[in-house]
């Protein structure tokens, strides 16, 4: 199994690069880091978790930046998001950041999108909440034309791009309907989400990792229902806190990578927590 990492990198902890050269020394699969533009000081939506959010939402680094850095002093470590808020982007404009930092990590670029819980952040970007998810969809529908071999032209709800000119593409080759990077959607259990994963994902990031004895067959059977192929159905349990009969039982459901919460710390404490998860990568 492999094993990777999430972080909230801020201005206050440890470093990306200095992040990475440990977890690709250490035999750490990957680096996926969340995205929150800014935390609206009027905030009337509760911090799902409850109680009082925590202060490294309203300082965390632009993953892509940070992801940019990673990539630049490791050559194998992968690299992700988890998750991007797509609804949040321009897409024409995000497209670009994807395929570059895909194609300058030499395809290590692992694309995590989601759907937000914070409807004051997502408003001050034009969100409309009730359409946020086919907003997204509408996004990466457009996203994927400009990652197409050929010019390809898109017209959506939303958004719309003529035929282009749109270099470089991402490294992954197309496979069934996907086109561009490995694509996991977050997000909890429930038909439109896995049908929307069916549609044009790579698999799911189910933060935690509750529930998967139960959902995973309701996931395959859209995913089947949709025509993809079983065995390319991937799931990665996001933000877990380990334990050996947990990552067991992962591996029981069929599960091939897991990503671990590291905390939003400084480098001391960041690597005293590497060093307590080393056991668990092989």
């Amino acid at each position: 199994m492999r094993i990777s990492v999430t972080i909230f990198l801020t201005d206050e902890t440890i470093t990306p690069t200095r992040l990475a050269r440990e977890l690709e020394q250490r035999g750490f699969a990957g680096l996926y880091l969340p995205e929150h533009t800014h935390i609206p000081v009027e905030r009337a939506t509760p911090y799902p978790a409850g109680g009082e959010l925590p202060p490294e939402y309203g300082r965390t680094l632009d993953p892509f930046v940070a992801l940019g850095q990673a990539a630049a002093v490791t050559e194998s470590l992968g690299l992700g998001t988890g998750i991007t808020l797509v609804a949040q982007h321009d897409p024409i404009d995000l497209a670009k950041q994807v395929a570059t930092l895909d194609h300058l990590s030499g395809g290590r670029f692992t694309l995590g999108v989601g759907f937000g819980w914070n409807v004051e952040e997502a408003a001050d970007h034009g969100v409309e909440w009730r359409t946020r998810r086919e907003l997204g969809r509408d996004r990466m529908a457009l996203m994927r034309a400009l990652w197409s071999p050929e010019p390809t032209a898109y017209e959506g709800r939303f958004d719309s791009v003529r035929a282009s000119h749109a270099y470089p593409k991402p490294v992954q080759k197309p496979r069934g309907p996907l086109v561009g990077p490995r694509t996991l959607v977050g997000g909890a259990a429930g038909p439109k989400l896995f049908a929307h994963i069916a549609e044009y994902a790579d698999g799911w990031l189910p933060i935690g990792g509750r529930g998967l004895t139960e959902s995973l067959p309701v996931l395959r059977t859209a995913w089947a229902e949709a025509g993809r192929e079983p065995e390319s159905l991937q799931v990665v349990p996001y933000a877990v806190l380990p334990g050996a009969g947990k990552l067991a039982h992962y591996a029981d459901l069929g599960i091939e990578e897991v990503v671990l919460q590291l905390p939003p710390a400084g480098e001391g404490e960041v690597l005293r927590v590497l060093d307590e998860f080393a056991p668990f990568v092989r």
